[in-house]
């Protein structure tokens, strides 16, 4: 459903990513991780249209993101839906208002049903009546929490959250990737980048680790776990294979 050949992207002549390919089949979520600053949010970007790349390719069920005009890639974002790292709320708008956002642009529910839907994925990420607010009066988690509300109302069947556990205590993590799990369709693919390796490890089919701007390493949990490499043992928290039986 995502096929990245060959993406290169470089920011003032420093490589941030470089020669990347790997593809992503309809019904997996994968997680992508590696240290801070590798290049994991940039790559989220890239593979929604919102930065071009320097070289290479980013194909959405076949279609080429590369080149597409405005409204083109105006459709295809209304297949996906994206939890930015910072937020990205409108700060003119009330909670109620940046959460149902997506729904009143597809124009295809009602008042009555968006407002429901908006209470109920508001509750489901642990915020019920914050409808009124406004994101100044949120804390980070809080903002962490409506974001992911907004991101994922429209039910898109491609969805991309930039660390969305950040800044939520332990119990409130393990419920949003618990509602990533439930909200993933076995038609769509889902992308998380995040640090919290421990909760995505229930959560995530297949893994891509970033390493010194290139794809380290590729493959599900049983290949992580067989994996005697380092920097796999350094993320994941593993033990070399000879040492484990």
């Amino acid at each position: 459903m995502i096929d990245v050949r060959h993406l290169s992207i470089s920011y003032e002549g420093s490589p941030v990513l470089t020669d990347m390919t790997f593809r992503v089949a309809k019904g997996t979520i994968l997680g992508v991780v590696g240290a801070g600053g590798v290049g994991k949010s940039v790559l989220l970007k890239l593979l929604c249209g919102l930065i071009q790349p320097d070289d290479g390719d980013v194909q959405i069920d076949g279609l080429s993101i590369r080149g597409l005009d405005d409204d083109a890639l105006a459709d295809l974002r209304r297949r996906m839906g994206m939890l930015f790292q910072n937020y990205a709320l409108f700060d003119f708008m009330t909670v109620g208002e940046n959460v149902a956002f997506p729904l009143e642009q597809a124009r295809e529910d009602s008042p009555q049903d968006i407002q429901a839907k908006v209470s109920e994925r508001l509750s489901e990420v642990g915020l019920p009546g914050i409808e009124r607010m406004y994101p100044r009066e949120l804390s980070g988690g809080m903002k962490k929490r409506v974001s992911l509300a907004r991101a994922t109302i429209a039910g898109a069947n491609i969805l991309l959250y930039d660390d969305p556990a950040a800044g939520l205590d332990p119990v409130t993590s393990s419920k949003i990737f618990s509602l990533i799990r439930r909200l993933h369709s076995s038609e769509g693919v889902s992308v998380v980048v995040s640090h919290d390796i421990d909760r995505m490890v229930g959560v995530c089919d297949e893994w891509l680790v970033l390493h010194q701007g290139r794809i380290w390493f590729m493959g599900d949990v049983h290949a992580v776990r067989a994996s005697n490499d380092p920097v796999i043992a350094t993320l994941f928290d593993t033990q070399p294979q000879e040492a484990v039986r």
